[in-house]
């Protein structure tokens, strides 16, 4: 594993609370422990409230990493990359959630819940989760982006 802790935070807005629900039951069964936050109702949610809940967590040091999802997934890492600390990548398949771990060393994963393609959620989660940073010449870069 690549993070310090087993928690992690995962946010969505109202067309992505099925898959929440989900990759939640799919991480808890392999150990991770898992907060959720939706909010609002199932026909609008302001996604940046969800982005900031979760990035919230990650700067408190109640989640290692987090997950956020709304329909094209750019809302959602453009409002968490506002947040001090938060690298948020917004992948679509698992070369790209890996290359955000190994370059770039992406705290938060965005997905899109809508899209010309079915992604396979959990399988891109995994891939991430279980992918090293690099470190070395990328590490370098990172801290440029701070």
């Amino acid at each position: 594993m690549t993070f310090e802790s087993k928690t992690i935070a995962i946010g969505s807005d109202h067309r992505a609370r099925d898959i929440v629900d989900s990759l939640a039951e799919h991480l808890e069964t392999s150990g991770w422990s898992v907060t959720k936050h939706y909010g609002g109702d199932s026909e609008s949610v302001d996604y940046p409230v969800q982005a900031k809940e979760v990035t919230d967590a990650i700067q408190r040091g109640d989640a290692c990493c987090g997950v956020l999802i709304c329909g094209s997934g750019i809302g959602m890492s453009m409002a968490a990359n506002k947040a001090s600390g938060i690298r948020a990548a917004l992948v679509h398949d698992a070369h790209s959630a890996q290359m955000s771990r190994k370059h770039n060393n992406a705290n938060v994963l965005c997905m899109a819940a809508d899209g010309p393609f079915d992604p396979n959620h959990c399988a891109i989660l995994d891939d991430w989760l279980n992918t090293e940073f690099e470190g070395g010449r990328h590490q370098r870069r990172v801290d440029l982006m701070a």
